[in-house]
């Protein structure tokens, strides 16, 4: 359940929905969702014709993909079509997609640190996995050859499942880090899906590993990306795949009888979003808006102790608590403030519990929701806690 289990446990303790008004929703992976500073408008109203009212189409309305292929196009030369792009209802169904239709023979690589959905994915298909070291003796920062992985048990392929910059720990593979990885899972028998949620809140620049593929069609390279994060959308629910044609056939296919497209009226919301002009001017705002927030935030948490291993992405800090306090009886004395964090051991591929789990003691601190003005509050909030 990831993110929900804390949900539901603040809920039982508070009477509340973390993210309500009056509530320090630390534990929660969304932007904010008013303008930011030096940042572009949110449209707060979209026109609706009658055709617009009728069934979507099964990978995307080709407004949208247009817009998405010529995104990438523009700031990645990524070399895409509209024909390379699904649309799906946010990205973890994307995701789940791309890894149901994996064939048996394939094992998954995965960090052992990462993004919690993957974990029940992950267990909900019986995958075989291959876990990649990703923990306090390396930082949470794997060396180039953690990633040379060999299948597992019964598999003969490898694909690579990881989120960049990696959710919860902000670390970024980028420049050529990411082109040796690319290089590495274009191979034959290697495929690779990078989910880019965070993808504009990477210091100093937004970086994408469609930058570095020749052509998609030629590998078994995925990558994700949203309006939830960058565009600071999370409720209109929108999340695409590049990849090869041959693989978004398939996604047509699974959506015609598992998902039904996704609101034309979201998909309409979004292409607004992703206006050329617009979407840089995001690209930078959110960029420059969150780095400083990440190093603002970075600063107050070393001050009350905590061990920052958070690398230069995302909107979360990922680190461990002072002297010997674990993570949740941290939430029991958050949670009598109306706050509350994620758990480390939530981001455990393994889920390794009580105190012989390495990550007992770890949390992810969001920063996303939360406003210029909130900083001196969130410290005092958090001080009275440690």
């Amino acid at each position: 359940m990831g993110v929900y289990e804390t949900l539901f446990k603040f809920a039982d303790a508070t009477g509340n929905y973390m993210g309500d008004a009056g509530t320090h929703p630390w534990a929660q992976g969304y932007p904010l969702t008013t303008q930011i500073p030096g940042g572009p408008e949110l449209p707060v109203q979209i026109d609706l014709k009658p055709g617009d009212l009728k069934y979507p189409k099964a990978t995307g309305e080709i407004e949208l993909r247009e817009a998405i292929a010529s995104y990438y196009n523009k700031h990645y030369d990524a070399g895409i079509t509209p024909e390379h792009v699904a649309v799906f209802a946010g990205g973890r169904p994307g995701i789940l997609a791309t890894l149901a239709f994996l064939q048996a023979d394939i094992c998954i690589a995965v960090e052992e640190t990462e993004y919690t959905p993957y974990y029940d994915m992950l267990k909900l298909l019986n995958r075989k996995v291959h876990l990649i070291p990703s923990n306090p003796a390396n930082s949470f920062r794997p060396s180039a050859s953690d990633y040379d992985v060999e299948p597992v048990e019964s598999t003969a392929r490898v694909f690579l499942l990881k989120s960049n910059p990696c959710n919860p720990t902000g670390v970024t593979t980028s420049g050529k880090e990411l082109i040796s990885l690319v290089q590495r899972y274009s191979q034959n028998g290697r495929g690779a899906l990078f989910d880019e949620a965070y993808e504009f809140y990477c210091d100093p620049e937004p970086e994408s590993a469609l930058r570095y593929i020749d052509d998609i069609d030629a590998t078994d390279i995925f990558v994700a990306g949203a309006a939830t994060k960058g565009l600071q959308v999370p409720g209109m629910r929108v999340g695409w795949l590049i990849a090869a044609e041959r693989h978004i056939e398939i996604f047509r296919n699974y959506s015609s009888f598992g998902m039904g497209g996704v609101s034309r009226a979201s998909q309409i919301y979004v292409s607004q979003l992703l206006e050329p002009s617009r979407a840089s001017h995001a690209r930078d705002a959110v960029c420059n808006f969150y780095t400083a927030q990440r190093k603002r935030y970075k600063a107050g948490l070393e001050d009350l102790g905590f061990e920052l291993t958070t690398g230069d992405g995302g909107f979360y800090h990922w680190g461990r608590l002072p002297g010997e306090l674990s993570a949740d009886e941290f939430n029991q004395r958050l949670f009598q403030h109306q706050a509350g964090i994620l758990p480390g051991v939530l981001c455990d591929m393994e889920r390794r519990q009580g105190v012989e789990g390495p990550l007992h003691r770890y949390i992810r601190f969001s920063f996303g929701p939360l406003g210029p003005d909130s900083y001196d509050g969130d410290m005092e909030i958090l001080r009275q806690c440690v």
